[in-house]
């Protein structure tokens, strides 16, 4: 898995929050719900997007959090970097330092081009657009498969 655990929770939330695409705040109790994460993990991932700007928590019993821009302004890309960084799309997959063309590690080249591809599909693609998708051909964003896009329009 080259993504952290956080990092796929961090976008199974966003495409949740992205499904739904109001204005109001959606409880955290119901995200962590609807995509069965453990409440208390997903807290920590969504401080996580709310410290690097993406999201807006309020506490309270009409609180939980909203994205501060629209979901077709957040690229996958953007959530991948506030919760895992972007170290995976810069280093070497073996994790040598210096390596490169000049002194390429046995992976360097396949690698080189697959980091590229990964790079371009996570700047390419918006929350709103792959949120589309899920709901346009009922793919699933849960562990059981039980989430039902249809249901969050």
């Amino acid at each position: 898995m080259l993504l952290s655990k956080a990092c796929i929770y961090g976008l199974r939330a966003s495409l949740f929050l992205a499904s739904t695409e109001r204005s109001s705040f959606i409880s955290i109790s119901r995200i962590s719900e609807q995509l069965d994460i453990s409440r208390h993990f997903l807290t920590k991932i969504l401080q996580e997007l709310t410290q690097s700007g993406l999201l807006e928590s309020l506490k309270g019993p009409n609180g939980g959090v909203r994205f501060v821009k629209p979901a077709s302004e957040i690229r996958l890309i953007d959530v991948v970097e506030a919760i895992d960084g972007l170290d995976l799309l810069n280093e070497c997959v073996l994790g040598l330092p210096g390596c490169g063309n000049e002194k390429p590690c046995p992976v360097h080249e396949e690698w080189s081009e697959t980091r590229g591809e990964l790079r371009q599909m996570l700047e390419e693609n918006t929350l709103t657009e792959i949120a589309g998708k899920g709901k346009q051909f009922n793919l699933r964003i849960t562990e059981k498969g039980d989430f039902n896009w249809m249901e969050e329009t």
